[in-house]
């Protein structure tokens, strides 16, 4: 009678590590299967060629003169780099942070003095600012009457906010590298 019992429990344990071999081995197949189709999917939510060629542009500003505006475009957007004269610096300083709708000071604004860096966008609805306009001498919004100073900060009408400022750097005495 021990010979049946021992050779049942033998059979058992046999079965059971077969069933758990097998349950191990469906579930790694599953998940294998689940990765497989899921790569693909996840895969094309990552930017194309195009737009990672465009993440970053490098701009050339030896042919800027004193006072000249040039403007770029990067991301789609157009970035306005301007070459500001000591004229537009000390105006651009001279304003308290306390008079503007959204304060922001000047030095915060630039890494030269003499260049101004900019996202040529209106904050209020998109429009494109015309350059050297508007009351401040600055930008100006024709669409809905918002004036930009020298700086690119708001100072009159319905923008919420200053030109934004995109990330760049100084990679040589005349070139910036936007992005």
């Amino acid at each position: 009678m021990s010979d049946n019992m021992a050779s049942d429990q033998n059979s058992g344990g046999d079965e059971t590590n077969r069933r758990d071999f097998l349950y191990l081995a469906t579930g790694a197949f599953a998940a294998i299967g689940v990765a497989n189709i899921a790569w693909p999917l996840i895969h094309q939510m990552n930017p194309d060629a195009s737009v990672k060629a465009l993440a970053s542009i490098e701009v050339d500003l030896a042919a800027i003169e004193t006072g000249q505006s040039i403007t770029v475009t990067w991301r789609g957007k157009p970035v306005f780099i301007r070459r500001r004269t000591e004229g537009e610096i000390a105006d651009a300083r001279s304003v308290q942070d306390a008079q503007l709708p959204d304060p922001q000071n000047d030095a915060d604004r630039v890494q030269k003095d003499e260049w101004l860096v900019m996202v040529g966008i209106c904050t209020h609805l998109g429009c494109v600012p015309l350059g050297q306009s508007g009351d401040f001498n600055g930008w100006f919004c024709p669409c809905h009457g918002s004036h930009y100073d020298t700086s690119g900060r708001i100072r009159k009408g319905p923008a919420p906010k200053n030109l934004e400022i995109p990330s760049y750097e100084f990679v040589g005495d005349s070139r910036i590298k936007i992005g």
